[in-house]
């Protein structure tokens, strides 16, 4: 049976992920900064991990045992004009979003290259698919990513690990912002107002949005390819992106 280790599955995306491969068979270890009963079903383990602190990773790699599958879906997001982002802030997504996923996956290595095997899933975002607006920090911390894991899946591929990206789309209901810590107040002082007023009407009306089941699909793809695609985008308005021009 494998076993899959899930980052950031609290809520949102990474614990529909998490219910998703518990429900096909697959032994499921979901982790997230202050485990909670009840949001997973019976049998699915679930452990204390911090992707910022190195000994909460360490810690929880060695609880774990043997990975075949990491998924890297923990992240915070910011929207705002990047002007009024305080640079302590930008600095907080890139620890989570980018040196987080890094840490992860150099945690995992050594197993997967021992074993010749494994799979490195790593979650961004469709803003990595077309430029958008009141995103520059939070786009910079997941295109790192993109280029990161298109440079080590030639590294990993020598020794049989496949490394993966899901490019999730707009999910609504998931809680993009509301670990960092600052208002949309904050993030849209008053000379961007009325540039930014058509975009967030825009986003409350979108003609296509992404499901967190959506992602859950796309990240079970990824993991259960044995091909070389690296790209999977996740949701109807990711792939319209992707497909575009």
């Amino acid at each position: 049976m494998n076993t899959i280790l899930i980052t950031g599955a609290s809520s949102g995306c990474g614990l529909e992920t998490a219910r998703h491969f518990h429900a096909r068979g697959w032994t499921v270890i979901a982790t997230m900064r202050s485990p909670r009963e009840g949001l997973l079903p019976e049998g699915v383990r679930v452990l204390a991990l911090d992707v910022t602190d190195p000994a909460s990773i360490a810690a929880a790699i060695a609880a774990a045992g043997p990975v075949d599958v990491l998924v890297n879906n923990a992240g915070i997001g910011l929207v705002g004009a990047f002007e009024a982002a305080p640079m302590s802030y930008i600095r907080k997504i890139f620890e989570t979003n980018t040196f987080g996923t890094m840490a992860m996956v150099q945690a995992v290595i050594p197993q997967m290259r021992a074993r010749r095997s494994g799979v490195i899933v790593n979650v961004t975002s469709s803003v990595t698919l077309a430029p958008m607006p009141l995103a520059a920090a939070y786009t910079a911390s997941k295109q790192a990513v993109e280029g990161f894991s298109g440079s080590l899946a030639h590294e990993m591929a020598a020794f049989g690990v496949r490394v993966k990206l899901v490019e999730p789309g707009y999910a609504p209901t998931t809680r993009f912002a509301q670990n960092i810590g600052l208002t949309i107040e904050e993030m849209i002082p008053e000379p961007y107002a009325d540039f930014a007023r058509p975009i967030f009407a825009a986003f409350a009306n979108p003609p296509l949005t992404t499901k967190e089941s959506d992602v859950a699909e796309a990240v079970f793809r990824a993991a259960t390819d044995g091909s070389d695609q690296l790209r999977y985008p996740a949701g109807p308005d990711a792939i319209a992106l992707a497909t575009a021009g």
